[in-house]
């Protein structure tokens, strides 16, 4: 089964001008990206006219005195997204509490929430252990592939 959707993701990708294509289902990962094309460029050329290249960054030197002086230790948040498009449910059923609030210690492959797709209930689970810091959609609401529903605190 696998096997055919690889290939109908390499056809999509192959018959667009997208250059990058990531599917996530079920906590297995899938990405394809195309070859970037080939620019021939003298590099003679690219040395001695480096005005030609449009939107040039250079790296500028970070200011070291006003953050790296906090010695206080940031702490990363997870961030846990939505696998699919959907609408997002805080609870097994309307009567029924959330599964998860903020505050709240989860541990991995706890069910934190459910994204209906498709008329089907996906149960998203938590990957990591942690507590709830935000919560970032509301109950009912559609959520896309890949958008931001939670972020955790990981438990060290």
């Amino acid at each position: 089964m696998w096997k055919d959707k690889i290939k109908e993701i390499i056809y999509m990708l192959e018959n667009s001008d997208v250059n990058e294509i990531e599917v996530r289902f079920w906590f297995k990962k899938i990405k394809v990206t195309k070859k970037p094309p080939v620019l021939n460029v003298d590099s003679t050329e690219l040395s001695s006219n480096n005005q030609n290249i449009p939107n040039l960054v250079k790296e500028q030197p970070v200011n070291q005195s006003s953050e790296a002086s906090n010695d206080i230790p940031e702490t990363k948040l997870v961030e846990i997204k939505s696998p699919m498009p959907g609408t997002f449910y805080s609870a097994p059923d309307p009567e029924s509490a959330s599964f998860v609030n903020i505050g709240d210690k989860v541990n991995a492959g706890d069910t934190i929430c459910i994204v209906e797709a498709m008329k089907i209930m996906n149960e998203i689970q938590a990957e990591e252990s942690g507590v709830i810091e935000e919560i970032l959609v509301d109950n009912s609401s559609p959520v896309e592939f890949d958008q931001v529903l939670f972020k955790l605190k990981p438990s060290k």
